[in-house]
C-alpha cells in the first residue's frame, strides 16, 4: 500500500493553497495545539472567532481591508459551507457588493465552487449554494492507542470522507509503527482529494511541543522521545503532530460545546492520562511534570493513581486481591459475589474521589470528564463517588461519561486541531499575499 496517501502536493501554479502561501511566510513548523472550532458532521451557527486558536508566530504585514473581506467570507465558507450568498452576507455583516467580490476571488483561487440551488418554488431565481471544494485538501486525525487506533479523513470543512478503527499491532521498532500508521492513513484517504495538508496523532502518553512523548504506556515504551513523530513525517509529504489522547478527547468535547469554560478529562484506558482547560483553552505546561496526575497517591494503601485508574494498574490490583479476570472488562461484564469484588470496586471508588477532589480543590473546573476503556466502571461506582465527594467538598464539579466510542471520538479530537492549524494557515495566508506580491513586484493571482 502507498506510503503517501495524498500524493505530492501540487506546485504553486496549480495548487490554489500553495499560491496563497507563496506571499507569506511559513508558519512554525510544530505550532501548540489548541482547541477548534469546526465540526465533522452537518453544517452549524456561526461560531465565535476561536479565542484559544494556536500560535502560529505568523506576522501579515499590511493587509487591506479587501484583504481582511476576503478573509472573513472564508471564515464562514470553511465553518457553514454549503450556503448561499445571502446567508454569507448575513453572517459577515458584509455588504453584496463586497461579498460578491470575495466570492468571485475565492472561486478563481479555487476556494469556492457552486452546489446546487435551493430548493424554494415560486417565483424569482433560485440561489446558489456555495461550496468549499475537495481538492482544496484533506486533514487526518489519529487516535494511536495501546490496544485500538483509529484514523479520520476530512475535508477542510471537517465533513468525514472515511474512517478506520483497527486493533493496534505490536511494533518493536519505532519506523515499523509510522510505517503502519501511515498505511492506514492512506487506507482512509483512499477517495479524499487534493493534498493532505495535516495530521494530528493522540496517543497515550504526555506530549510536549508536538513532537516529544514521555510517560507512554507500559507497552508502548519504544515511543518515548520524539522519534514516532519523525518517522511517520519522514514518511509523509504533510506536517506531522502529536497529542496526548486526552488533550484531543477534551478538545472535542470544546469543540461541541462553546459554553464550557474550566473542565478536567481523566483518560482511564491503558494508563491514566489527565487534561484540563481554562477559559475554553487547553492547558499546556512546559515540562513533563505537566499532567501527570497519575504519579499522586490514591488513598487506597500504597497504591497510586495509575495504578488503579488505568486497565492495566486494575487488572493486576484486582489479581492480587484473589479476583482470576482474564480481561478488565470482566469486572463489571461478569456476575461477582465474592468479596474481593467488592473491595476491588471499592478501591477504584476511593481513586476517582481522590482524582475528583485533587482537581476540584486545584483547578476548580466546571465538570469533570471519564473517557476511555474504564469509562463503563465509573458508571458503576458513580453514585458512591458523588455521594462521598458531597460529603467532602462545598462545591462538587458535575462529572461526566458521556458516549464515547473507543478509536474514534479521539481521532476526531485530533481532527479538530488539524482543522484549527489548517484553517489559520488559510486565512494567514489571505492576509499576507496581496502585499507580499506587491512587494514582489508580479502580477499574482489573488493569493
Amino acid at each position: 500500500m502507498s506510503r503517501e496517501p495524498s500524493g505530492e502536493a501540487e506546485d504553486a501554479d496549480t495548487d490554489p493553497f500553495e499560491r496563497a502561501r507563496a506571499g507569506a511566510t511559513d508558519p512554525p513548523e510544530h505550532p501548540l495545539l489548541t482547541a477548534s472550532k469546526p465540526l465533522v458532521g452537518p453544517p452549524k451557527s456561526a461560531p465565535a472567532r476561536s479565542a484559544y486558536r494556536a500560535r502560529y508566530g505568523h506576522h501579515v504585514t499590511n493587509p487591506t481591508s479587501r484583504d481582511y473581506n476576503k478573509a472573513s467570507v472564508l471564515d464562514v465558507v470553511l465553518s457553514h459551507a454549503p450556503l448561499t450568498r445571502n446567508q454569507l452576507i448575513e453572517l459577515t455583516g458584509l455588504s453584496k457588493a463586497t461579498v460578491s467580490r470575495a466570492v468571485e476571488e475565492l472561486r478563481a483561487d479555487g476556494f469556492v465552487v457552486d452546489s446546487g440551488v435551493d430548493e424554494i418554488t415560486g417565483r424569482g431565481r433560485r440561489s446558489t449554494y456555495l461550496d468549499l471544494p475537495g481538492t482544496t485538501g484533506h486533514v487526518a486525525g489519529v487516535s494511536f492507542g495501546a490496544q485500538t487506533t483509529g484514523v479520520l479523513v476530512t475535508d477542510l470543512r471537517g465533513r468525514e470522507i472515511q474512517h478506520v478503527t483497527v486493533p493496534t499491532v505490536d511494533h518493536q521498532e519505532v519506523e515499523d509503527a509510522a510505517r503502519w500508521l501511515v498505511d492506514l492513513i492512506a487506507e482512509a484517504a483512499r477517495s479524499a482529494q487534493g493534498p493532505l495538508r495535516q495530521i494530528v496523532a493522540a496517543v497515550p502518553g504526555r506530549v510536549r511541543g508536538g513532537t516529544e512523548i514521555f510517560g507512554p504506556a507500559e507497552s508502548t515504551k519504544i515511543f518515548a522521545g520524539s522519534g514516532l513523530q519523525q518517522a511517520v513525517e519522514n514518511l509523509i509529504k504533510a506536517p506531522v503532530l502529536l497529542d496526548s489522547d486526552a488533550n484531543a478527547s477534551l478538545l472535542g468535547i470544546l469543540t461541541n460545546d462553546a459554553t464550557i469554560k474550566n473542565a478536567a478529562l481523566f483518560s482511564v484506558s491503558t494508563t491514566l492520562n489527565f487534561a484540563s482547560c481554562t477559559d475554553h483553552e487547553l492547558a499546556r505546561g512546559g515540562t513533563p511534570t505537566f499532567g501527570d496526575i497519575g504519579v499522586l497517591s490514591s488513598g487506597v494503601g500504597d497504591e497510586n493513581l495509575d495504578e488503579l485508574l488505568s486497565t492495566r494498574g486494575l487488572l493486576r490490583f484486582a489479581r492480587k486481591q484473589g479476583l482470576d479476570l482474564e480481561r478488565i472488562e470482566d469486572l463489571w461484564l461478569q456476575p461477582h459475589t465474592e468479596a474481593p469484588h467488592a473491595e476491588v470496586l471499592q478501591a477504584f471508588t476511593t481513586a476517582i474521589v481522590t482524582a475528583v477532589s485533587v482537581v476540584a480543590v486545584t483547578l476548580d473546573p466546571e465538570s469533570v470528564y471519564f473517557v476511555g476503556r474504564l469509562r463503563p466502571l465509573v458508571d458503576v461506582v458513580l453514585p458512591q463517588v458523588r455521594g462521598r465527594l458531597d460529603q467532602s467538598l462545598p462545591a462538587v464539579p458535575e462529572i461526566r461519561t458521556g458516549p464515547h466510542q473507543i478509536g474514534l471520538s479521539t481521532a476526531q479530537g485530533a481532527v479538530y486541531a488539524c482543522l484549527t492549524i489548517v484553517q489559520e494557515r488559510l486565512r494567514d495566508a489571505v492576509l499576507g499575499a496581496r502585499q507580499q506580491n506587491r512587494l514582489s513586484g508580479k502580477s499574482a493571482p489573488a493569493f
